[in-house]
């Protein structure tokens, strides 16, 4: 089993790019939850959602407390070392974050920890494509090169179920340039 944890604030779109996540394991036949966390959030506050995805049924319904992959697709809390520090994230786990490049006190932390450092500058991606600071579905497509998690094709089937019209075009072309530009830390 592949636990995810998705760090980001309210209005970015967390939620929402778990659910896709789980959903396309599904298409994939897979078995898999979206578990999101939040309250009565507003736009701008922290909110987090779990994926996990196994080739068998799952039967663990809790939170997720040490992940093996987490995202952060907010560009400030991708740079923030207490942010990165409580994430859970197991040693030798995967940390995929949003940021043009890595300030000196995460790679120390992803040193320290046997972490594989990714980064991806979700934040231009999604100013030139909507115009708006919608990073998720970029980080997702960052999420699928960096780790296999998923085929690009089923993220596109149910990007197509959920959304329409050139919103559905938008979302693609954002995980396309995503999982393209993706890299890893060396």
């Amino acid at each position: 089993m592949i636990e995810v944890k998705w760090v980001g604030r309210g209005g970015y779109g967390v939620v929402t790019v778990s659910d896709i996540l789980a959903k396309a394991a599904v298409v994939e036949g897979k078995h898999s939850q979206h578990i999101p966390m939040f309250g009565p959030e507003r736009a701008g506050a922290p909110v987090y959602a779990f994926t996990r995805i196994s080739e068998e049924p799952i039967e663990l319904h809790s939170g997720v407390y040490s992940p093996d992959i987490v995202i952060i697709i907010d560009p400030k809390m991708s740079t923030e070392d207490t942010v990165i520090r409580n994430t859970g994230l197991k040693r030798d786990g995967t940390l995929l974050l949003n940021t043009k490049s890595i300030p000196s006190d995460i790679v120390e932390i992803a040193q320290e920890n046997n972490y594989t450092l990714y980064y991806v500058d979700a934040y231009t991606i999604a100013m030139d494509i909507f115009k708006r600071p919608f990073y998720n579905t970029p980080m997702l497509g960052a999420l699928v090169k960096a780790t296999g998690i998923v085929k690009l094709e089923s993220i596109f089937k149910v990007i197509e179920t959920r959304f329409k019209g050139k919103v559905v075009e938008m979302n693609i072309e954002a995980i396309k340039r995503a999982y393209e530009e993706v890299r890893k830390h060396e």
